[in-house]
């Protein structure tokens, strides 16, 4: 490395200077783990592989990925499509950027996605409202769309968490139920206008097309806020389990409100207490009182890369990576521990920083060889601090025995995640 230029380290363990790259160049990216240095190789001819030798495939109509990346997959809790909820996780270890491809998001489907024909669906809007209205697809496209990168999560994605003693699972499985894309679509408040909402309304009550109605209430002001009726995800028609052809869209608030295959709003000035929003999305806390009517997913962080079962390969300088967001605002910092929490260091934040949506943080890294407890903290600008998991637990409560990753009812867990790694690489859940 070029004189003058050594990393900086700022935290113990072997944490650097996150302006380390900027500084260092390529000379720095040379020294990272996985790279390898050419001798001479302007001296030395290329040669031609056997794939430069014959013409290449031909140009389907809709692109499919290279077979060399099979295995970045969704995992399914119900491959077989047995009579009960579908899930699907993201594969956040093995993806960069910011953006999740629309064939590796997410899904929670109580029963499938229906095979809904667009131009037979309707989406209505009735109750408290002036003009009862009912829309087609083909009428909301003539309407103003907007577009907005936002995250969507089930309030369920991290409650492997709630476990009295951590999971041995890689980060798909404890943290794959969140994604973020481009949502296009009409603001529902432009709708509402047009129906003309009456003054005493508070709530709207969302109901989807699927067979089991799921149904939930949602404020009046979220509504009238940034919510979206959302056709298109990252410049595509949404696909079937996302919601095809429309979804509710809200932004920064738990994924089931979000409904999917939407076909009627009811404006009222009650909640409708329906089953999902009595039962399932209510928990319990420590102190006896049911926690209901909890929307927003709190600020929170994890550590993609590395995680569990992605070994590191030795010593050597590596980049932290990993996600953070908040469904309350931008993320403002995120701090990265590479000794279980002693010692911090600021992580360099990936451009651009959007509201309500994923941001990737990097630090770069020299491990020595010997165990370390990896750990990230984010910040948001609305003051939130992602707590730690003892300060979670000591409020939300966890289980009393450990249940399988898809059996955990309990929601909305953004505590801390610790991967431990031991001298050999290999990398683990701990708690910390």
């Amino acid at each position: 490395m070029t004189k003058g230029l050594e990393p900086i380290a700022i935290a113990a363990n072997g944490l650097l200077d996150r302006r380390t790259f900027i500084k260092g160049g390529a000379a720095f990216a040379a020294t990272l783990s996985g790279y390898t240095e050419t001798q001479g190789a302007t001296a030395q001819p290329l040669t031609d592989d056997s794939w430069s030798l014959i013409p290449g495939a031909t140009t389907p109509p809709y692109e499919q990925r290279s077979r060399f990346e099979a295995k970045v997959t969704r995992t399914l809790t119900n491959p077989k499509g047995e009579a009960r909820v579908q899930n699907a996780r993201t594969p956040l270890h093995l993806s960069q950027g910011t953006v999740t491809p629309n064939g590796l998001h997410f899904v929670v489907a109580q029963s499938g996605a229906p095979d809904i024909d667009p131009a037979k669906h309707r989406l209505v809007i009735h109750g408290m409202v002036k003009r009862p209205l009912m829309f087609t697809l083909d009428a909301l496209e003539r309407y103003p769309k907007v577009s907005r990168m936002a995250f969507i999560e089930c309030g369920g994605n991290s409650a492997p968490m709630f476990s009295p003693q951590p999971i041995q699972a890689n980060l798909q499985t404890l943290h794959g139920m969140v994604s973020c894309s481009e949502w296009t679509g009409v603001l529902l408040s432009t709708l509402l206008a047009e129906a003309g909402v009456d003054p005493e309304a508070k709530w709207l009550i969302a109901e989807g097309a699927d067979a089991p109605t799921l149904t939930r209430s949602v404020p009046l002001k979220k509504g009238l806020d940034d919510a979206m009726i959302a056709l298109y995800q990252n410049g595509e028609r949404l696909m079937p389990a996302n919601g095809y052809p429309m979804r509710l869209f809200l932004p920064g608030w738990e994924g089931n409100m979000s409904i999917k295959w939407l076909r009627r709003i009811q404006v009222t000035d009650t909640p409708g207490m329906t089953f999902p929003e009595s039962k399932t999305y209510t928990q319990l806390l420590p102190n006896g009182k049911a926690y209901q009517f909890y929307f927003v997913e709190e600020v929170k962080s994890f550590i993609t890369q590395p995680s569990p079962g992605l070994t590191m390969n030795g010593p050597g300088t590596y980049e932290i990576s990993g996600i953070a967001y908040s469904g309350e605002g931008c993320i403002k910092r995120v701090m990265v521990s590479a000794d279980g929490g002693k010692t911090w260091a600021q992580a360099a934040l990936q451009a651009p920083v959007q509201d309500k949506a994923f941001t990737r943080f990097r630090l770069p890294w020299r491990w020595d060889g010997s165990p370390a407890i990896l750990q990230s903290r984010a910040y948001d600008d609305a003051g939130n601090v992602q707590p730690t998991r003892a300060e979670f637990v000591t409020e939300r409560g966890e289980l009393k025995a450990p249940l399988p990753p898809a059996a955990f009812p309990n929601q909305h867990f953004n505590g801390i995640t610790s991967w431990a790694i031991d001298a050999k690489g290999e990398v683990k859940h701990v708690y910390a």
